[in-house]
């Protein structure tokens, strides 16, 4: 009989171990390894443990380029608008997605959601998690019943596999990879092995038999997905789904995309009745937006390829402690720390001895750098109490000598706040063009000495 030893494997980069340790010496990554089992037995034995589908030896021959028969045509498209965008256009033919996202967030709404949104494609809805009952009420109270649509309660990849290749779904979709598993394989669902193998067979059920493939994946605590780091490599595309508890608003992002742009951003509201599109996500995040107010200033972003506008609000008070205290929410706290150096260093506004709160309106997390300075300029109104323009828009990266840099993307972002009805736009003197067809009021500085008069 096959002995069986233990193994320490890390769930980042499936490194194995004898013994468990603090830090994996090939990923680098902390706390990481699980305790697994490894038989002993022969190299027969170990034959079966290759991931490879039964029957799928076929000879392949290599093709010239100029003999790959392919048209953009061939894109099975969603007809939910967001989706599509995030995914270039729709599902490719036998591509291979994993969409992970925090626990209720609205992953298995959204691949649900598909079958009401185009019923012409017939999808095989393969549920580990939920019992076909579940499914059907929430089917139910999303209005979905279609014979396009089949269930199937199973967890052995195997039988996935095998029902897959018989009913030739257009879509396949595995709610989740973590918990699949493989006879042949002693390890538990969920596990690193049991992840890699069961991702191998679907990679191959998707490519040999030309099946797209959704499966759904967990995150840890940390927001990444679990699992080998392996799995975002094998996959074409990886999708995660933002949202936060308190907020109603989704947010489906391209982290990685081989047939379409990479970082794109698709914007959703969860209702009653399942995911609705927004199509204008600007109108929705400055919707509440305060004339009168000090602290409070407009910047447009950039979420992919949509320029997003953003109220950006401050709150400086007196400090009551020792250390005054910095806390932001949806901007980097670092780079908040940084600004307040600047605004300090080359402004001469003190905010040593004062509390700074920072919060970016509707729970959005924003990374551009062209929002320094409508961030800096909400944190001086609200040091000085003086309210800023409300019909100004703000746009342009902070220097650490406290000039305005040059912004990218400059014909989107003032696209957009023309659309939103805004009319003058603060912005770096490097973007200045003799070709503006905008028909905005565009005022150009090149210091942040230059704005305090303009906009308070």
């Amino acid at each position: 009989m096959a002995k069986a030893k233990k193994v320490f494997v890390c769930r980042e980069c499936g490194h194995h171990s004898a013994k468990w340790l603090g830090s994996c010496p090939s990923c680098g990554k902390w706390n990481t390894f699980r305790e697994d089992v490894k038989s002993d037995d022969g190299e027969e034995k170990q034959q079966q443990h290759k991931s490879r589908i039964k029957d799928s030896n076929k000879k392949v021959r290599p093709k010239k380029l100029s003999e790959i028969d392919f048209k953009e045509e061939q894109r099975l498209p969603t007809k939910i608008k967001e989706l599509d965008r995030v995914l270039g256009g729709g599902f490719m033919p036998g591509s291979f997605v994993l969409l992970g996202g925090d626990p209720g967030v609205g992953k298995s709404t959204l691949t649900l959601q598909i079958a009401r949104a185009n019923p012409s494609i017939d999808i095989l809805y393969c549920a580990g998690e939920e019992s076909a009952g579940q499914i059907k009420q929430r089917a139910t109270r999303m209005h979905i019943d279609h014979e396009t649509l089949l269930i199937y309660n199973e967890t052995n990849v195997s039988k996935i596999v095998r029902e897959a290749r018989e009913t030739k779904p257009d879509l396949l979709i595995v709610d989740s990879i973590q918990t699949l598993y493989r006879p042949e394989s002693q390890s538990m669902p969920g596990s690193v092995r049991q992840i890699r193998e069961c991702s191998a067979l679907l990679q191959q059920l998707a490519k040999q038999y030309g099946i797209t493939t959704l499966i759904v994946g967990h995150v840890t605590k940390e927001g990444e997905l679990a699992g080998p780091r392996l799995l975002e490599h094998t996959v074409d595309t990886v999708l995660q789904f933002e949202g936060q508890d308190m907020h109603t608003y989704r947010l489906l992002r391209s982290l990685k995309n081989r047939f379409g742009p990479a970082h794109e951003v698709g914007v959703f509201d969860m209702r009653d009745d399942g995911l609705k599109e927004i199509n204008n996500p600007s109108e929705f995040f400055i919707s509440n937006h305060p004339n009168k107010q000090s602290g409070s200033a407009i910047i447009c972003t950039i979420e992919g390829s949509r320029p997003l506008l953003v109220e950006i609000q401050a709150l400086v008070t007196n400090s009551n402690y020792g250390t005054p205290q910095r806390t932001s929410n949806g901007f980097d706290n670092k780079r908040l720390s940084l600004l307040l150096a600047v605004l300090e260093k080359r402004a001469g506004y003190h905010f040593s001895g004062q509390d700074v709160y920072l919060n970016v309106a509707g729970g959005l997390k924003i990374m551009d750098p062209a929002s320094d300075l409508g961030v800096a300029l909400a944190l001086v109104s609200s040091l000085v109490d003086k309210p800023i323009n409300h019909e100004q828009v703000f746009l342009g990266e902070v220097g650490l000598g406290g000039e305005v840099r040059a912004v990218s993307h400059l014909e989107r972002r003032l696209g957009e706040v023309g659309k939103l009805g805004y009319n003058e736009v603060l912005l770096p003197r490097a973007n200045k063009s003799n070709n503006d067809k905008s028909g905005l009021d565009l005022i150009h500085i090149n210091e942040l000495d230059e704005v305090w008069d303009l906009c308070l």
